[in-house]
């Protein structure tokens, strides 16, 4: 008997601790754990994402650059999904059985309850077609998705492109962005992107066994409505956009133009470019971006803030200025230039004997012994083994001009050019070992300084405004706020008073009426402005300009560079001034020596898989002594080999 009562209480037990077990997991299931709640709804509630319209990106003149268009993505649901003629509907989609499995792999491995893309951007003719027969083909459904088109096809690296995210993008975002969804992966598609991509919505369908929508859940009361993007209005002007693409066509290198009174970037190019609509997402996009990725010039590079360039000549303005605010020179000092240049036991050529010249007849022949008299005096001021002090004074004053740093555009990966510290000297030298001599090459926009195209147009701006710039920046405002940020509107000067502008300026509009830029002179526009020749270790020199227009009450600032197609006066200069013709006037005239489409149809494509020429020994071009050689971009140096002989000794170095 007692073994009876002792054998009723183990089963009860037993009982009792299943039923525990059970009520527990009840509870996790319906109360703690909603993966089950949301399989259940799935079975009768589907729920639809409605994505968004981007935001569309407007120019200065509210010209459309970029909008959308629909397109339809094939989604799935792995845990619905039943037997199906997988042949059909793989031949359907154009795809092959390889193909269906693994993506249908991944979608398993993403959530057998939740939704995700399948298939991507089908044709309004198949999504037809398609539509009527989803019954068959039980857990996939159609959604419609708007993607980007640009009308133009310009402007592709300041608008920048939209891809997939990736797991690092979904982590990032909290949770926001899940897989197939979009978001802005480079230009102002990036840097605006919680801007531009708007708010989802959800829509809550009921379904049948076999999928079929059959109305909308509890009359839409549970819906959430897409919120649309934000329009941007940027400052660029289309028109010049444009040329500026085609005159840089076959040509490596960039045109940067700004707004001088407000820092808005009027043109950004960069070239080789490519047409924006080759990253739009669908079918053919991954064979364009690796085809793009893959060219040796370099098209998704962009120039304007991220390539470095010696400024050459065209540094001489802004050296001037240093040099006048410091006492060391007034506009009448003099310089006998017989041709050379001599600094301790160094003679440096010129680019040809100028005879007796001052501050602006200086600029305007480009006269290299007569900054680095400049230069030398500045370095030297305080005594010629103090050249530190004086050296980190001198670079502090070149900084203050957007030099060596970021100038903080609203583009992402932007570039801080390179202005050397002096331990980078003491490095080569040991400390104390260097002189203003060692460094002379610096008097004239070369050696271990370099700029961006960004900050070369930015000094114009400078120069514009006799001593003050507005930060660079893509875009105006933003919604239906037209108000700039304030950020954008607040003035930074530089150090130097108003009264020391008019002489370098003077020597500036001497460069186009009669110097180097003198072939493009603008009729009855008074452009100022300074050739330059950057130096290129590794093929011909590059071709800098850089100006300002009109004189008074300037409208426009610009930096062009073109690669490995010599002095400045040749190809940058001429390209800069129908630029700027083109946007102060809206037309180009006729000009008596040189026409666009010259230009237009010029290939100047540099030659690949050249061999690389040994420099020449220091004492062919120097009388004595050594300094650094010229740096690629992020390339350590090592002292040896002499830059200011490779760029003054060239006649045409300006």
């Amino acid at each position: 008997m007692n073994t009876f009562f002792q054998r009723r209480y183990v089963i009860a037990g037993v009982f009792i601790t299943l039923i525990l077990i059970l009520l527990v997991r009840l509870f996790y299931m319906q109360v703690i754990d909603d993966r089950y709640l949301q399989i259940a709804n799935s079975n009768v509630i589907r729920q639809f994402v409605q994505y968004p319209a981007r935001g569309t990106i407007y120019d200065r003149n509210k010209h459309i650059l970029v909008q959308n268009k629909l397109v339809y993505d094939v989604s799935v649901i792995p845990r619905q999904v039943k037997a199906f003629d997988t042949v059909e509907f793989c031949r359907l989609l154009e795809i092959t059985r390889e193909d269906f499995d693994k993506r249908f792999k991944k979608a398993v491995g993403y959530s057998r309850a939740l939704p995700s893309k399948f298939d991507k951007q089908i044709s309004t003719e198949l999504y037809a077609s398609l539509q009527e027969r989803m019954s068959e083909f039980p857990g996939f459904f159609v959604e419609p998705h708007p993607v980007r088109i640009y009308p133009d096809s310009a402007a592709a690296h300041f608008l920048g492109y939209i891809s997939e995210v990736r797991q690092y993008d979904i982590e990032k975002s909290g949770g926001y962005y899940r897989p197939g969804d979009y978001i802005g992966k480079s230009g102002v598609e990036k840097s605006y992107e919680t801007i531009l991509r708007g708010q989802r919505g959800i829509k809550n369908m009921l379904v049948d066994s076999r999928g079929i929508q059959k109305e909308s859940y509890a009359n839409g009361a549970f819906d959430t409505l897409p919120v649309p993007g934000e329009r941007l209005i940027s400052a660029l002007d289309i028109r010049i956009q444009k040329l500026g693409e085609k005159l840089m066509h076959n040509k490596v290198g960039s045109i940067v133009a700004i707004e001088p009174s407000t820092g808005e970037i009027l043109c950004f190019i960069s070239s080789p470019t490519y047409d924006p609509n080759l990253m739009v997402i669908g079918p053919d996009r991954g064979r364009n971006a690796v085809a793009l990725d893959k060219d040796p010039y370099k098209p998704f590079l962009v120039r304007p803030i991220t390539g470095r360039y010696p400024p050459g000549s065209s540094f001489k303005p802004l050296s001037a200025l240093i040099a006048l605010q410091e006492g060391i020179i007034t506009p009448q000092t003099t310089y006998n230039c017989p041709g050379y240049y001599v600094s301790g036991n160094r003679k440096v050529k010129c680019t040809h004997v100028h005879g007796t010249v001052n501050l602006s007849s200086a600029i305007g022949g480009s006269c290299n012994g007569y900054f680095s008299m400049v230069f030398e005096k500045l370095i030297n001021r305080q005594g010629a083994k103090k050249t530190e002090a004086s050296f980190t004074d001198w670079r502090t004053n070149v900084v203050k001009f957007g030099l060596g740093q970021k100038l903080g555009i609203d583009l992402p990966d932007e570039k801080a050019g390179s202005m050397p510290q002096p331990s980078l000297y003491d490095k080569w030298y040991h400390k104390g070992g260097w002189r203003s001599s060692t460094i002379l090459s610096l008097a004239i926009g070369q050696g271990e300084v370099e700029a961006t195209p960004l900050q070369l147009a930015n000094i114009e701006c400078i120069i514009a405004n006799h001593g003050y710039y507005y930060l660079p920046h893509m875009i105006k405002s933003t919604g239906n706020n037209s108000a700039t940020e304030k950020i954008y509107t607040e003035r930074h000067e530089v150090g130097i008073n108003a009264q020391y502008f008019e002489a370098v300026i003077d020597g500036m509009q001497s460069v186009v009426d009669y110097g180097t830029a003198h072939g493009s002179k603008i009729p009855g526009i008074n452009m100022v402005g300074k050739t330059g020749t950057a130096q290129n270790r590794h093929g011909k020199d590059h071709s800098v300009f850089v100006a300002f227009a009109p004189r008074e009450n300037p409208k426009i600032a610009i930096a062009a560079i073109v690669e490995n197609s010599g002095d400045g006066g040749t190809w940058a200069a001429p390209i800069a001034s129908f630029i700027v013709e083109k946007y102060l006037r809206d037309t180009i005239l006729p000009r008596p020596t040189i026409r666009p489409d010259y230009y237009m149809n010029s290939n100047l494509l540099p030659q690949l898989n050249i061999k690389k020429k040994p420099m020449r020994a220091d004492s062919a071009k120097i009388k004595a002594g050594a300094v650094p050689p010229v740096k690629s971009a992020g390339a350590a140096q090592k002292p040896g080999k002499n830059i200011i002989a490779n760029v003054v000794n060239k006649p045409n170095a300006r």
